[in-house]
């Protein structure tokens, strides 16, 4: 099954194609030419790119990586060690995908901003211009504490162990932000459920010891 806005992605961004592959999945490749603009600046640039796309997404991030070495493989570029773009944290592309679950939208929130701000950093220097994450771990948290509204690492550790916990049992816990009332009574549990649905309750777990153990550097 051909993944949801492909046929409009394909339209929009020509110099892309599909690949065969014998994985699972679907993988487009060429030429990604865009234009954008933000923070008073504006850019018009084309990179060579590997959209892969799992058989699972929405569920599933997409992955992509710039093949013609035009980006620099470094943190500051914000390239993981496998190659692939970092192009947001976990929750927030999760987040993105469950609000408009197609290519095109993912494309557009996800992808395109942070080809935005490579563009004009090859072309200018500095900093992404529409700022940016701490690399790895600090980063992630640092993220999430913006989308929850809270404070400390612990608690966001604390957060997502209880969306991966069955929401009916979570909401008995103590909330994560330190008010002392069960988490079905703090608004917090708004922000939470919010989120729920992006993913499984395993990935939730499994994120949770990621997190808590720094494995993102």
């Amino acid at each position: 099954m051909k993944p949801d806005g492909l046929t409009e992605f394909l339209a929009d961004y020509p110099g892309m194609s599909l690949q065969p592959t014998r994985h699972s999945g679907t993988i487009i490749r060429g030429q990604f030419h865009f234009k954008a603009n933000g923070s008073g600046l504006a850019t018009e640039d084309a990179f060579e790119l590997e959209i892969l796309i799992n058989k699972r997404f929405p569920s599933e991030i997409p992955e992509v990586r710039e093949t013609a070495g035009k980006i620099p493989k470094t943190g500051d570029y914000h390239v993981n060690p496998d190659g692939t773009l970092c192009l947001g944290s976990h929750l927030r592309l999760k987040k993105a995908l469950l609000e408009a679950p197609d290519l095109v939208s993912f494309t557009e929130k996800c992808l395109v901003p942070y080809l935005f701000n490579v563009s004009i950093k090859l072309r200018d220097g500095g900093d992404f211009v529409t700022g940016e994450l701490a690399h790895g771990t600090a980063g992630i948290i640092y993220d999430y504490m913006e989308m929850f509204g809270l404070s400390e690492s612990g608690q966001i550790v604390y957060a997502l162990q209880l969306l991966g916990t069955k929401k009916r049992i979570a909401n008995k816990k103590l909330c994560p932000c330190g008010c002392r009332l069960r988490l079905g009574r703090c608004p917090l549990h708004h922000r939470l459920n919010i989120i729920r649905p992006a993913a499984p309750r395993s990935w939730f777990s499994k994120h949770r010891s990621d997190v808590e153990t720094r494995r993102f550097g």
